[in-house]
């Protein structure tokens, strides 16, 4: 069923860290930027299916960790690609809970 679910609690997420979480048999890649903002993506790097919660992030960027490719985290947009564009999902924290809008 669609709506907010709790993913994952805020304490188990770093500050600029991240974090895959299966769900309903997708899998989602949570960012904790270095201001506070957590945002969800797609966990799957449409490339060749690198785990993106594995990749760096610097600023608001993620590295694939297998080949490179980067998405902003914020609208899964590709810096490098302008056509490609990771799915990303919507986001609210609620005390220590991170919520994600599931499909």
């Amino acid at each position: 069923m669609p709506g907010f679910v709790t993913l994952a609690r805020l304490s188990d997420l770093p500050t600029g860290g991240a974090l895959e979480v299966e769900h309903g048999g997708s899998i989602y890649a949570l960012f904790r930027l270095d201001d506070g903002r957590v945002f969800a993506l797609d966990g799957i790097c449409p490339h060749q299916g690198g785990p993106l919660a594995e990749g760096g992030c610097v600023g608001t960027v993620v590295t694939c960790p297998w080949h490179g490719w980067q998405f902003d985290v914020r609208d899964g947009r590709s810096p490098t690609f302008t056509r490609i564009r990771q799915p990303g999902f919507a986001v609210r924290v609620v005390g220590d809970d991170v919520m994600v809008e599931v499909p």
